[in-house]
Protein backbone atom coordinates (compact mmCIF):
# COMPACT_ATOMS: atom_id res chain seq x y z
CA UNK A 1 0.00 0.00 0.00
CA UNK A 2 0.60 3.58 -0.79
CA UNK A 3 -0.14 4.84 3.01
CA UNK A 4 -1.46 8.07 3.29
CA UNK A 5 -1.72 7.55 6.92
CA UNK A 6 0.57 9.93 8.70
CA UNK A 7 -0.67 13.22 6.29
CA UNK A 8 -4.06 12.08 7.42
CA UNK A 9 -4.03 11.46 10.96
CA UNK A 10 -1.91 15.15 11.76
CA UNK A 11 -4.35 16.96 10.17
CA UNK A 12 -7.52 15.11 11.60
CA UNK A 13 -6.27 15.53 15.64
CA UNK A 14 -5.91 19.35 14.86
CA UNK A 15 -9.81 19.86 14.34
CA UNK A 16 -11.19 20.30 18.18
CA UNK A 17 -14.23 17.48 18.02
CA UNK A 18 -14.54 17.25 22.14
CA UNK A 19 -18.05 15.66 22.45
CA UNK A 20 -20.07 17.35 25.70
CA UNK A 21 -22.73 15.36 27.94
CA UNK A 22 -24.21 18.32 28.90
CA UNK A 23 -25.57 19.38 26.07
CA UNK A 24 -29.04 17.50 24.75
CA UNK A 25 -27.88 18.25 20.98
CA UNK A 26 -26.79 15.83 18.15
CA UNK A 27 -23.40 15.92 17.58
CA UNK A 28 -23.65 17.02 21.11
CA UNK A 29 -21.05 19.86 19.91
CA UNK A 30 -21.24 21.60 16.29
CA UNK A 31 -17.52 21.43 16.02
CA UNK A 32 -17.66 17.74 15.23
CA UNK A 33 -19.06 18.46 11.76
CA UNK A 34 -15.79 20.56 11.00
CA UNK A 35 -14.25 17.26 11.07
CA UNK A 36 -17.12 15.59 9.59
CA UNK A 37 -17.01 18.08 6.21
CA UNK A 38 -13.41 17.34 5.49
CA UNK A 39 -14.15 13.61 5.49
CA UNK A 40 -16.61 13.86 3.24
CA UNK A 41 -14.48 15.93 1.32
CA UNK A 42 -11.72 13.72 1.09
CA UNK A 43 -14.08 10.78 0.42
CA UNK A 44 -15.71 12.03 -2.39
CA UNK A 45 -11.99 13.29 -3.68
CA UNK A 46 -11.34 9.42 -3.70
CA UNK A 47 -14.36 9.15 -5.96
CA UNK A 48 -16.73 7.99 -3.17
CA UNK A 49 -19.32 9.15 -5.10
CA UNK A 50 -22.01 8.99 -2.14
CA UNK A 51 -19.98 10.38 0.72
CA UNK A 52 -22.24 12.90 3.15
CA UNK A 53 -23.16 13.92 6.06
CA UNK A 54 -26.57 14.12 7.34
CA UNK A 55 -28.52 16.52 10.26
CA UNK A 56 -26.95 14.78 13.16
CA UNK A 57 -23.23 14.77 11.90
CA UNK A 58 -23.36 10.76 11.02
CA UNK A 59 -21.59 9.77 7.47
CA UNK A 60 -22.55 7.37 5.12
CA UNK A 61 -20.38 6.21 2.54
CA UNK A 62 -20.21 3.47 0.02
CA UNK A 63 -16.84 1.76 -1.73
CA UNK A 64 -18.64 0.07 -4.64
CA UNK A 65 -18.44 -4.08 -5.10
CA UNK A 66 -15.81 -5.42 -7.25
CA UNK A 67 -17.47 -8.87 -7.86
CA UNK A 68 -20.01 -9.67 -9.84
CA UNK A 69 -21.62 -12.48 -6.99
CA UNK A 70 -23.89 -11.94 -3.95
CA UNK A 71 -21.21 -11.04 -0.78
CA UNK A 72 -22.07 -9.83 2.70
CA UNK A 73 -21.85 -5.92 3.21
CA UNK A 74 -19.51 -4.77 5.44
CA UNK A 75 -19.30 -1.48 7.47
CA UNK A 76 -16.36 -0.38 8.93
CA UNK A 77 -16.66 2.39 11.49
CA UNK A 78 -15.13 5.07 13.66
CA UNK A 79 -16.12 7.76 15.95
CA UNK A 80 -15.07 11.46 15.33
CA UNK A 81 -15.49 12.78 19.05
CA UNK A 82 -12.81 12.89 21.37
CA UNK A 83 -13.61 12.61 25.50
CA UNK A 84 -13.98 15.49 27.11
CA UNK A 85 -11.92 14.06 29.64
CA UNK A 86 -8.69 16.18 28.92
CA UNK A 87 -8.73 18.98 26.62
CA UNK A 88 -8.66 18.54 23.10
CA UNK A 89 -8.42 22.15 21.88
CA UNK A 90 -5.63 23.49 20.11
CA UNK A 91 -3.85 19.75 19.71
CA UNK A 92 -0.50 19.95 18.22
CA UNK A 93 0.99 16.54 17.31
CA UNK A 94 4.58 15.69 17.39
CA UNK A 95 6.23 13.18 15.28
CA UNK A 96 8.74 11.71 17.69
CA UNK A 97 10.77 9.60 14.46
CA UNK A 98 12.35 6.64 14.54
CA UNK A 99 11.91 5.89 18.01
CA UNK A 100 14.89 4.58 19.80
CA UNK A 101 13.66 3.60 23.67
CA UNK A 102 14.80 7.39 24.85
CA UNK A 103 12.19 8.84 27.66
CA UNK A 104 9.46 11.16 25.53
CA UNK A 105 9.47 14.62 27.22
CA UNK A 106 6.60 16.47 25.94
CA UNK A 107 7.54 20.45 25.44
CA UNK A 108 4.69 22.23 26.72
CA UNK A 109 4.53 20.49 30.48
CA UNK A 110 8.02 18.92 30.57
CA UNK A 111 6.69 17.11 34.02
CA UNK A 112 4.61 15.04 31.23
CA UNK A 113 6.79 12.13 30.17
CA UNK A 114 6.53 8.97 28.53
CA UNK A 115 8.82 6.55 30.02
CA UNK A 116 8.61 2.59 28.67
CA UNK A 117 8.39 1.53 32.32
CA UNK A 118 4.71 3.59 32.26
CA UNK A 119 3.96 2.62 28.61
CA UNK A 120 5.10 -1.16 28.04
CA UNK A 121 4.21 -1.22 24.67
CA UNK A 122 6.56 1.24 23.64
CA UNK A 123 9.11 -1.97 23.88
CA UNK A 124 7.93 -2.91 20.25
CA UNK A 125 8.18 0.64 18.84
CA UNK A 126 11.89 0.72 18.17
CA UNK A 127 12.20 2.45 14.71
CA UNK A 128 8.65 3.28 14.56
CA UNK A 129 7.39 6.97 14.29
CA UNK A 130 5.67 7.64 17.14
CA UNK A 131 3.02 10.76 17.24
CA UNK A 132 2.32 12.47 20.46
CA UNK A 133 0.32 15.68 21.42
CA UNK A 134 2.57 18.70 23.26
CA UNK A 135 1.39 17.98 27.00
CA UNK A 136 -1.42 19.82 27.63
CA UNK A 137 -4.00 18.34 25.72
CA UNK A 138 -5.05 15.15 24.90
CA UNK A 139 -3.79 13.38 21.11
CA UNK A 140 -6.96 12.35 19.84
CA UNK A 141 -6.02 8.85 18.81
CA UNK A 142 -9.19 7.88 20.24
CA UNK A 143 -10.54 8.05 17.68
CA UNK A 144 -8.94 9.66 14.79
CA UNK A 145 -6.41 7.05 14.40
CA UNK A 146 -9.36 4.58 13.49
CA UNK A 147 -11.32 7.51 10.91
CA UNK A 148 -7.47 7.63 9.75
CA UNK A 149 -7.03 3.85 9.34
CA UNK A 150 -10.32 3.92 7.40
CA UNK A 151 -9.71 6.58 5.13
CA UNK A 152 -6.31 5.31 4.46
CA UNK A 153 -7.68 1.98 3.50
CA UNK A 154 -10.86 3.08 1.57
CA UNK A 155 -8.24 5.26 -0.36
CA UNK A 156 -6.19 2.22 -1.59
CA UNK A 157 -9.23 0.62 -2.33
CA UNK A 158 -10.83 3.39 -5.00
CA UNK A 159 -7.38 3.48 -6.55
CA UNK A 160 -7.15 -0.05 -6.98
CA UNK A 161 -10.64 -1.72 -8.30
CA UNK A 162 -8.94 -4.64 -9.46
CA UNK A 163 -9.14 -5.97 -5.54
CA UNK A 164 -11.68 -8.03 -5.01
CA UNK A 165 -14.38 -7.12 -2.56
CA UNK A 166 -17.85 -6.32 -1.58
CA UNK A 167 -19.78 -3.69 -1.42
CA UNK A 168 -18.63 -1.82 1.98
CA UNK A 169 -20.11 0.98 4.34
CA UNK A 170 -18.44 3.74 6.05
CA UNK A 171 -19.90 4.80 8.87
CA UNK A 172 -17.99 7.67 11.39
CA UNK A 173 -20.04 8.74 14.54
CA UNK A 174 -20.66 11.49 16.93
CA UNK A 175 -20.58 11.55 20.70
CA UNK A 176 -19.21 7.91 21.03
CA UNK A 177 -17.62 9.18 24.19
CA UNK A 178 -20.21 10.02 25.90
CA UNK A 179 -22.71 7.29 25.08
CA UNK A 180 -24.45 8.14 22.36
CA UNK A 181 -22.55 7.20 19.24
CA UNK A 182 -24.90 4.63 17.65
CA UNK A 183 -28.11 6.34 19.20
CA UNK A 184 -29.43 8.13 15.76
CA UNK A 185 -27.63 5.60 13.23
CA UNK A 186 -30.59 4.77 10.25
CA UNK A 187 -30.00 1.10 10.16
CA UNK A 188 -32.11 0.77 7.39
CA UNK A 189 -29.71 3.45 5.24
CA UNK A 190 -26.55 1.57 6.24
CA UNK A 191 -27.91 -1.35 4.81
CA UNK A 192 -24.62 -3.65 5.97
CA UNK A 193 -24.60 -6.77 7.36
CA UNK A 194 -21.45 -7.25 9.56
CA UNK A 195 -19.31 -4.84 11.12
CA UNK A 196 -16.29 -3.65 12.27
CA UNK A 197 -15.59 -0.87 15.12
CA UNK A 198 -11.62 0.33 14.17
CA UNK A 199 -11.33 1.86 17.55
CA UNK A 200 -9.22 -0.23 19.64
CA UNK A 201 -5.34 -0.23 20.99
CA UNK A 202 -2.42 -2.37 20.83
CA UNK A 203 -1.00 -3.49 17.07
CA UNK A 204 -2.68 -6.96 16.42
CA UNK A 205 -5.50 -7.21 18.95
CA UNK A 206 -9.37 -7.82 18.40
CA UNK A 207 -12.24 -7.79 20.65
CA UNK A 208 -15.15 -9.71 20.58
CA UNK A 209 -16.31 -9.16 24.24
CA UNK A 210 -16.97 -5.59 26.09
CA UNK A 211 -18.45 -4.71 29.89
CA UNK A 212 -22.10 -4.63 30.15
CA UNK A 213 -22.92 -1.11 31.01
CA UNK A 214 -25.54 1.10 33.18
CA UNK A 215 -26.01 4.36 34.71
CA UNK A 216 -26.90 5.23 38.00
CA UNK A 217 -28.26 8.66 39.05
CA UNK A 218 -28.92 9.15 43.12
CA UNK A 219 -30.60 12.60 43.25
CA UNK A 220 -30.80 13.51 47.67
CA UNK A 221 -33.20 16.08 49.15
CA UNK A 222 -32.00 17.64 52.22
CA UNK A 223 -33.35 19.38 54.78
CA UNK A 224 -32.26 23.44 54.70
CA UNK A 225 -31.98 26.02 57.55
CA UNK A 226 -30.82 28.52 58.30
CA UNK A 227 -27.11 28.13 59.33
CA UNK A 228 -27.33 29.73 62.39
CA UNK A 229 -30.87 27.73 63.75
CA UNK A 230 -30.31 24.70 61.77
CA UNK A 231 -29.17 22.27 65.34
CA UNK A 232 -31.61 19.53 64.89
CA UNK A 233 -33.45 20.69 61.83
CA UNK A 234 -30.88 20.81 58.81
CA UNK A 235 -29.24 17.32 56.74
CA UNK A 236 -27.25 18.87 54.54
CA UNK A 237 -27.33 16.92 51.14
CA UNK A 238 -23.67 17.73 50.43
CA UNK A 239 -22.70 15.98 53.41
CA UNK A 240 -25.13 13.16 52.85
CA UNK A 241 -23.73 12.83 49.16
CA UNK A 242 -20.25 12.81 50.85
CA UNK A 243 -21.42 9.99 53.16
CA UNK A 244 -22.55 7.77 50.49
CA UNK A 245 -19.31 8.18 48.32
CA UNK A 246 -17.50 7.28 52.16
CA UNK A 247 -19.11 4.05 52.01
CA UNK A 248 -18.52 2.87 48.93
CA UNK A 249 -16.07 -0.30 49.00
CA UNK A 250 -12.23 0.88 49.54
CA UNK A 251 -10.71 -2.28 48.25
CA UNK A 252 -12.86 -3.72 45.62
CA UNK A 253 -15.68 -3.01 43.30
CA UNK A 254 -14.00 0.74 41.81
CA UNK A 255 -11.78 0.84 38.34
CA UNK A 256 -8.47 1.77 40.32
CA UNK A 257 -9.02 -2.28 42.17
CA UNK A 258 -9.96 -4.41 39.84
CA UNK A 259 -8.77 -5.52 36.12
CA UNK A 260 -9.68 -8.56 34.03
CA UNK A 261 -13.35 -9.57 34.13
CA UNK A 262 -14.08 -7.73 37.53
CA UNK A 263 -16.54 -5.28 37.25
CA UNK A 264 -17.21 -2.06 39.46
CA UNK A 265 -18.88 0.71 40.79
CA UNK A 266 -17.65 4.45 39.74
CA UNK A 267 -18.87 7.55 40.80
CA UNK A 268 -18.07 10.04 37.71
CA UNK A 269 -19.92 13.53 38.84
CA UNK A 270 -21.54 15.00 41.97
CA UNK A 271 -23.08 18.50 42.34
CA UNK A 272 -25.67 19.91 44.75
CA UNK A 273 -25.97 22.44 47.52
CA UNK A 274 -27.83 21.73 50.93
CA UNK A 275 -31.22 21.57 50.21
CA UNK A 276 -30.53 18.82 46.67
CA UNK A 277 -27.22 17.01 45.60
CA UNK A 278 -26.71 14.54 42.72
CA UNK A 279 -24.16 12.04 42.17
CA UNK A 280 -23.97 9.76 39.12
CA UNK A 281 -22.42 6.61 38.86
CA UNK A 282 -21.36 4.05 35.86
CA UNK A 283 -21.82 0.28 36.65
CA UNK A 284 -19.82 -2.21 34.52
CA UNK A 285 -19.28 -6.04 34.53
CA UNK A 286 -19.02 -8.50 31.76
CA UNK A 287 -22.52 -10.14 32.96
CA UNK A 288 -26.14 -8.46 33.47
CA UNK A 289 -26.39 -10.68 36.44
CA UNK A 290 -23.57 -8.80 37.62
CA UNK A 291 -24.41 -5.19 37.21
CA UNK A 292 -27.46 -6.15 38.72
CA UNK A 293 -25.25 -7.48 41.76
CA UNK A 294 -23.19 -3.90 41.75
CA UNK A 295 -26.91 -2.04 41.48
CA UNK A 296 -28.11 -3.91 44.68
CA UNK A 297 -24.91 -3.31 46.73
CA UNK A 298 -24.95 0.62 45.87
CA UNK A 299 -28.85 0.72 46.49
CA UNK A 300 -28.28 -0.63 49.83
CA UNK A 301 -25.57 1.75 50.82
CA UNK A 302 -27.79 4.41 49.86
CA UNK A 303 -30.49 2.94 52.19
CA UNK A 304 -28.21 2.98 55.35
CA UNK A 305 -26.72 6.33 54.98
CA UNK A 306 -30.54 7.51 54.80
CA UNK A 307 -31.30 5.89 57.91
CA UNK A 308 -29.13 8.42 59.61
CA UNK A 309 -30.82 11.51 57.63
CA UNK A 310 -34.66 10.51 58.56
CA UNK A 311 -35.80 14.22 57.23
CA UNK A 312 -34.14 13.35 53.90
CA UNK A 313 -35.22 11.30 50.84
CA UNK A 314 -33.36 10.14 47.56
CA UNK A 315 -34.12 8.57 44.58
CA UNK A 316 -32.37 5.80 42.75
CA UNK A 317 -32.76 5.70 39.27
CA UNK A 318 -31.12 2.87 36.54
CA UNK A 319 -30.70 3.86 33.13
CA UNK A 320 -29.26 0.81 30.49
CA UNK A 321 -26.60 1.84 28.57
CA UNK A 322 -25.08 -1.15 26.72
CA UNK A 323 -24.48 -4.50 27.08
CA UNK A 324 -21.81 -7.28 26.07
CA UNK A 325 -21.66 -7.95 22.25
CA UNK A 326 -20.21 -11.15 22.79
CA UNK A 327 -23.90 -12.58 23.20
CA UNK A 328 -24.46 -11.40 19.75
CA UNK A 329 -20.96 -11.66 18.04
CA UNK A 330 -20.99 -15.47 19.46
CA UNK A 331 -23.94 -16.48 16.98
CA UNK A 332 -21.54 -15.41 14.00
CA UNK A 333 -18.15 -16.51 14.25
CA UNK A 334 -17.13 -16.28 10.76
CA UNK A 335 -17.04 -12.55 12.27
CA UNK A 336 -14.22 -12.81 13.99
CA UNK A 337 -12.71 -15.44 12.42
CA UNK A 338 -12.44 -13.87 9.34
CA UNK A 339 -11.00 -10.74 11.26
CA UNK A 340 -8.03 -12.98 13.03
CA UNK A 341 -7.33 -14.03 9.24
CA UNK A 342 -6.85 -11.03 8.04
CA UNK A 343 -4.74 -9.69 11.01
CA UNK A 344 -2.53 -12.88 10.14
CA UNK A 345 -2.19 -11.76 6.35
CA UNK A 346 -1.25 -8.12 7.52
CA UNK A 347 2.11 -10.17 9.29
CA UNK A 348 0.79 -9.78 12.73
CA UNK A 349 -0.13 -12.15 15.44
CA UNK A 350 -3.61 -11.85 15.95
CA UNK A 351 -4.54 -11.76 19.81
CA UNK A 352 -8.70 -12.24 20.98
CA UNK A 353 -9.14 -9.75 23.99
CA UNK A 354 -12.03 -8.36 25.87
CA UNK A 355 -12.27 -4.84 26.50
CA UNK A 356 -13.00 -2.77 30.31
CA UNK A 357 -14.90 -1.01 28.48
CA UNK A 358 -17.05 -0.41 25.72
CA UNK A 359 -17.62 0.92 21.78
CA UNK A 360 -20.02 1.98 19.24
CA UNK A 361 -19.93 -1.59 18.48
CA UNK A 362 -21.34 -2.78 21.83
CA UNK A 363 -24.55 -0.69 20.89
CA UNK A 364 -24.54 -1.71 16.92
CA UNK A 365 -24.37 -5.71 17.87
CA UNK A 366 -28.05 -5.46 19.20
CA UNK A 367 -29.33 -3.42 16.22
CA UNK A 368 -28.73 -5.92 14.39
CA UNK A 369 -24.86 -5.19 13.01
CA UNK A 370 -23.23 -7.35 15.08
CA UNK A 371 -19.39 -6.19 15.06
CA UNK A 372 -16.48 -6.39 17.06
CA UNK A 373 -13.73 -4.65 17.82
CA UNK A 374 -10.36 -4.23 15.37
CA UNK A 375 -7.31 -2.39 16.97
CA UNK A 376 -5.55 1.27 15.96
CA UNK A 377 -2.51 1.10 17.55
CA UNK A 378 -3.29 3.78 20.19
CA UNK A 379 -2.59 4.13 23.57
CA UNK A 380 -2.94 6.12 26.99
CA UNK A 381 -6.60 7.35 25.56
CA UNK A 382 -8.32 10.30 27.45
CA UNK A 383 -4.92 11.34 29.25
CA UNK A 384 -2.03 13.94 27.78
CA UNK A 385 0.16 11.50 27.26
CA UNK A 386 -1.81 9.70 24.74
CA UNK A 387 0.35 8.14 21.70
CA UNK A 388 0.15 6.50 18.39
CA UNK A 389 2.97 4.84 16.20
CA UNK A 390 2.31 5.85 12.59
CA UNK A 391 3.05 2.36 11.53
CA UNK A 392 0.79 0.61 13.43
CA UNK A 393 -2.23 2.69 12.76
CA UNK A 394 -0.77 1.55 8.40
CA UNK A 395 -1.24 -2.13 9.93
CA UNK A 396 -4.54 -1.33 10.78
CA UNK A 397 -5.48 0.07 7.01
CA UNK A 398 -3.74 -3.18 5.83
CA UNK A 399 -6.44 -5.00 8.05
CA UNK A 400 -8.98 -3.77 6.71
CA UNK A 401 -7.76 -4.08 3.30
CA UNK A 402 -7.64 -7.72 3.74
CA UNK A 403 -10.52 -7.86 6.11
CA UNK A 404 -12.68 -6.73 2.85
CA UNK A 405 -10.85 -9.01 0.12
CA UNK A 406 -11.65 -12.59 2.70
CA UNK A 407 -15.46 -12.00 2.88
CA UNK A 408 -15.13 -11.41 -1.00
CA UNK A 409 -13.45 -14.91 -0.94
Amino acid sequence: MKHTAKERFLKYVTIDTESDAKSMTCPSTMKQKDLGRLLVEQLQEMGVEDAHMDQHGYIYATIPSTVDKDVPVICFCSHMDTSPDCSGKDVKPIVHYNYQGKDIILPDDPSQVLRMSDHPELKNQFGNDIVTASGTTLLGADNKAGLTAIMDAANHLMANPHLKHGKIRILFTPDEEIGRGANLVDMEKLGANFGYTIDGETLGTIEDETFSADGVVIEIEGKSAHPGFAKGNMESAIKIAGAIIDALPKDKLSPETTEGKEGFIHPTNISGKVENAQISFIIRDFTEEGLVEHEATLKSILDKVMKDFPRSSAKFTVTEQYRNMKKVLDKHPMIVKNALEAIKRSGLTPRLNSIRGGTDGSRLSYMGLPCPNIFTGGHAFHSRQEWVAVQDIEKAAEVIVNLSMIWAE
